[in-house]
């Protein structure tokens, strides 16, 4: 996925900038001739081209500066894309080398009852992890493109983010107490496919940047103006808040290529942050009152319905 969008900065500023220099040089050439010519004798003509040079040099030099500044930010994107390629193809081979390697096994040998329930296990995972690995990626096209309007549906908020923890403590082959949800009952008219990979992709990034053991911890609870809040709280190392805005770029993943353990392509909090503006809410790294972990707050419209509101589920953040 390239960055189609960045193309229309960088045209349009060289534009302006060979207008600048085509309309500096007539002004420096036309200066020239009077001057030779005698004609500039006057001072308030004189000024006044001087005057016009000055912003159009002015003008050129910003150019130039802000050119810089995009060639930067491309060579940072395609460092990042490079980066992601990697990931996609580390993350396609390692599952298709352990599906091989187990069904050659199955194959060229005999195995017992217990082996073969072991293999069986083992092999759906690895299609698992390609089905999550697709999927995300299937995401991001269609954000890339622009996400489609679809019809809002009226449903149970709560249940989906236990749903989407159940779902992440299965991929990750942990118990479901590993991610727990504290959530009244809240009805919200919204866009369930974009929920799914809001809440999807905030919760399996939770339990993967997880401590060892991982916790995480859902609160939901309605606000006053029929928004939603959500917090989704991690006990794992931290974000810095210098990286905090940084994180929710495309293929953005912190720290050393070289240093990382766990798999990952760049695209959740892309997809987060793009999904919840697409939504009309926002989402953000806040501060943890125990000053460790991660926490994401993502505040949403549509309330609909709140039953068993308990205030003293914000304070538990």
């Amino acid at each position: 996925m390239l960055e189609r969008r960045s193309l229309k900065a960088p045209i349009a500023l060289g534009v302006v900038m060979i207008v600048l220099v085509v309309i500096l040089a007539i002004v420096w050439i036309t200066g020239n001739v009077l001057g030779l010519t005698g004609a500039l004798k006057s001072q308030t003509y004189f000024f006044a081209f001087l005057a016009t040079g000055t912003v159009l040099l002015a003008g050129v030099l910003a150019g130039v500066i802000a050119y810089l500044t995009l060639t930067v930010k491309a060579f940072n994107l395609n460092r990042r894309q490079s980066n992601f390629i990697d990931a996609v193809t580390h993350e396609l081979k390692s599952p298709i080398a352990s599906l091989k390697l187990y069904l050659q096994t199955m194959n060229r040998r005999n195995v017992d009852e217990q082996q073969t329930k072991d293999f069986h296990q083992f092999m759906l995972e690895d299609v698992e992890r390609l089905d999550s690995l697709i999927n995300h990626l299937l995401d991001a096209a269609r954000i890339e493109r622009g996400i489609e309007p679809s019809d809002a549906q009226t449903l149970s908020l709560d249940d989906l983010l236990v749903q989407c923890g159940a779902a992440a403590c299965l991929r990750y082959r942990l118990p479901e107490s590993t991610v727990e949800v504290d959530s009244p009952k809240i009805i919200v008219r919204s866009q369930l496919v974009q929920l799914e990979i809001l809440f999807r992709n905030l919760i399996d990034n939770a339990v993967k940047y997880g401590g060892s053991p991982p916790n995480v911890k859902v609160f939901a609870y309605p606000e006053m103006d029929d928004r939603v809040k959500v917090l989704i709280i991690d006990n794992g190392a931290g974000i810095p808040a210098n990286q905090r805005r940084k994180v929710f770029g495309r293929f953005v993943r912190l720290g050393s290529e070289l240093e990382r353990s766990t798999p990952g392509t760049g695209l959740g909090l892309y997809l987060v942050r793009t999904v919840t503006k697409a939504l009309g809410g926002s989402v953000r790294v806040t501060d943890r009152a125990e000053g460790t972990g991660t926490q994401f707050e993502v505040t949403l419209p549509g309330v609909v319905e709140k039953k068993n509101t308990s205030p003293s589920v914000a304070s538990k953040q």
